[in-house]
């Protein structure tokens, strides 16, 4: 296999395998925020952050990793 390992060092700081879920009901609740914005005639449209928590999401962003610190990283 000539691409068994990760080439760019780059990784989530978590042991959680995906955010998905957690963005998607963040968007999810924050359309239908605007959605009742708009129903009741508001001018000013809530933002992203208003309706959702980044900080109880399961992955707290990214690090970048030395290869040889941590190679366990580095496997697929």
């Amino acid at each position: 296999m000539s691409r068994s390992i990760r080439h760019t060092p780059i990784a989530g700081i978590t042991t959680a395998g995906s955010d998905k879920w957690a963005k998607r009901r963040a968007q999810g609740s924050w359309r239908q925020a605007v959605r009742v914005a708009v129903g009741k005639g508001k001018e000013v449209l809530p933002e992203l952050r208003e309706v959702s928590n980044v900080w109880s999401m399961p992955k707290d962003g990214k690090r970048w990793y030395g290869v040889r610190r941590w190679p366990e990283v580095f496997r697929k």
